[in-house]
């Protein structure tokens, strides 16, 4: 009987070359046949994923393989990639230098806090509770911390307040450059805080307590500080400090001051054009452009051909008026006038037939009824109002509807820069760049930062809270203009300075597209701001230890592979420079 010369040797991979595709992954046996080496394939695994393929590889050659689960126990986990991402900033743009250049406990609470600030704003105390679900404290050193550490540290940042300020200043603002200043209001918790005082309020909270505070800004919107006031301060008042502390503090010579028309007043240019070196931009009040109309120096005709135009007058010497009409805003402001009459005429007819049939007599309850219908609307400008004893009528003035109809849409930037430093253009572009100070209020009032509302009741512990809110704030401008690739925002920032600076502003194409979509080119999600540091936050750092070990042995650390998105945004970040 012939014997078998069939003998196995063992199973391997092979990697077969395949002309312009990838190779071929095959899973093949061999074996001697009469002193001959030969092989036989058992599956094609091309299709498996490389990991598998490598693990397969690992066995044939030999190796044990163990489970992670059954060598590792996961001791705890932190979110971390959100924590990562803001002290990325942080770290590019020289936070922490800038507040202090050594490092000391009180710098690091100080870093800890502004971070806190754009990844979960909230009180003092929940930072404490909150951020121990991070790798924030840790990173930073101050996982020990408590809340009267962290209070003292928001004392010790508002004694570096100048310091900082400065430092921000010579990096952002330029000898001749625009600077942006405005102020808003917070409402205030409670009643013994010196600076919480009734003033006009933004925030529709009437009847309670407010702090106001002012932002400067360099022309691109980016803060370089803050100032704070008692909550009946008005809008005025708070310009000449903001000049003050430019000059003399941050060493300015020359600026053009950018406010709004109740913010630069008649007395506050006297002012400005008697210390000199200051420049400014403001825009007049209705009431001023009224009589430019009626007296025929802004001729309404001439919007037909252009929707800009350059004047003088004589009320205004040395200055330069620059006429607009925005004509999407005058048919807004005209749709809005129609409503609001109309409200009003309904509520008023109401008024004058229970009147009429006697359920309301006397004047003086009826100019109280007829007083609150016409105040809720703001538009008894517009009516005559004819209250009797007995009775009750009332029409609409049509030549006073009129004479208000023909300023919508229209008005007026005040400047003294001449035309050899600035164009009318570029005037009123620079007016506009005030929307970004107002971007920074809404940031900082609502969902991003919460500045309020505010429940410090020492003088000082509000002035460092707004400060490290604005901190805080400077950190999240530098990341949305860096992130703006992976985010809802334009990314042709570049138009702005060539854009028609009357017309309506539109979106990009790009901007348009992902706005549509809700993706990038790349066929991935686009985010905003916030969704972002969500996504990032997906990023887990895990402390393991080999089991069995009961708490002796070494820790080891295992970071979540960050996805394309979250290297991207990375990336970006890293880009960071000033």
């Amino acid at each position: 009987m012939r014997r078998d010369m069939r003998y196995k040797v063992g199973m391997y991979i092979a990697r077969i070359p395949n002309r312009n595709s990838p190779p071929a992954i095959l899973l093949r046996e061999g074996y001697r046949e009469h002193g001959k080496v030969k092989s036989k394939t058992i599956a094609n695994i091309s299709h498996w994923p490389r990991e598998k393929i490598d693990l397969l590889q690992r066995v044939l050659k030999g190796d044990k393989l163990v489970g992670v689960d059954d060598l590792f126990e996961s001791v705890s986990s932190f979110h971390h990639g959100h924590v990562r991402a803001v002290l990325t900033a942080i770290r590019r743009l020289g936070l922490a230098e800038v507040i202090a250049p050594r490092r000391s406990r009180e710098r690091d609470l100080a870093v800890a806090m502004i971070a806190a600030q754009v990844l979960a704003a909230q009180s003092k105390l929940a930072y404490t509770r909150w951020w121990h679900t991070t790798t924030l404290p840790t990173e930073l050193g101050v996982a020990d911390a408590n809340e009267d550490e962290l209070y003292e540290a928001l004392d010790w940042l508002l004694e570096h307040q100048e310091r900082i300020e400065k430092k921000l200043a010579l990096r952002h603002l330029s000898e001749g450059g625009l600077v942006l200043f405005d102020l808003t209001s917070s409402y205030f918790e409670g009643k013994t805080c010196p600076l919480a005082k009734l003033g006009y309020n933004r925030d529709g909270k009437k009847g309670k307590l407010q702090v106001n505070y002012g932002l400067l800004a360099n022309g691109k919107g980016c803060p370089v500080a803050v100032s704070v006031y008692s909550g009946n301060t008005g809008d005025p008042k708070t310009l000449l400090p903001a000049v003050q502390t430019l000059k003399e503090r941050f060493h300015l010579s020359s600026l053009v001051l950018v406010g709004d028309r109740g913010m630069i007043g008649q007395k506050q240019i006297d002012t400005l054009c008697a210390q000199g070196g200051v420049d400014w931009i403001t825009a007049l009040k209705t009431s001023a452009i009224r009589p430019l109309v009626v007296e025929g120096h802004i001729q309404i005709g001439l919007f037909d051909e252009k929707n800009l135009f350059e004047l003088t007058h004589p009320d205004y010497p040395g200055e330069r008026l620059v006429a607009c009409r925005n004509p999407e805003l005058a048919r807004l402001r005209a749709h809005k006038r129609r409503d609001l009459i109309a409200a009003t005429t309904a509520e008023l007819e109401k008024v004058r037939t229970m009147v009429d049939s006697g359920k309301l007599k006397g004047a003086a309850k009826i100019g109280v009824r007829v007083g609150k219908v016409v105040n809720k609307y703001k538009v008894a400008k517009h009516f005559v109002l004819d209250v009797k004893q007995g009775g009750f009528n009332f029409h609409l003035d049509e030549q006073k509807v009129a004479q208000e109809a023909a300023l919508d849409g229209i008005y007026v930037i005040r400047t003294s820069l001449s035309r050899q430093r600035m164009s009318s253009q570029d005037a009123v572009r620079g007016y506009k760049m005030l929307t970004e100070v107002e971007r920074a209020f809404r940031s900082l009032k609502t969902m991003d930062l919460h500045v309020r509302p505010i429940r410090h009741r020492r003088e000082k512990r509000v002035k460092g809270h707004l400060l490290l809110c604005m901190l805080a704030y400077y950190v999240q401008w530098h990341m949305v203009e860096a992130l703006r690739p992976l985010l809802f925002a334009d990314e042709e920032q570049e138009r702005k300075a060539t854009r028609d600076p009357v017309a309506p502003v539109h979106r990009s194409d790009s901007a348009t597209l992902k706005a549509a979509t809700k993706a990038l080119p790349d066929g991935s999600e686009v985010h905003s701001f916030r969704t972002l540091l969500t996504n990032l936050s997906g990023i887990v750092k895990n402390y393991c230890r080999r089991r069995g070990t009961q708490g002796a042995g070494e820790t080891t650390i295992i970071v979540s592979t960050p996805s394309d998105i979250q290297r991207k945004t990375f990336d970006l970040l890293e880009a960071i420079s000033v």
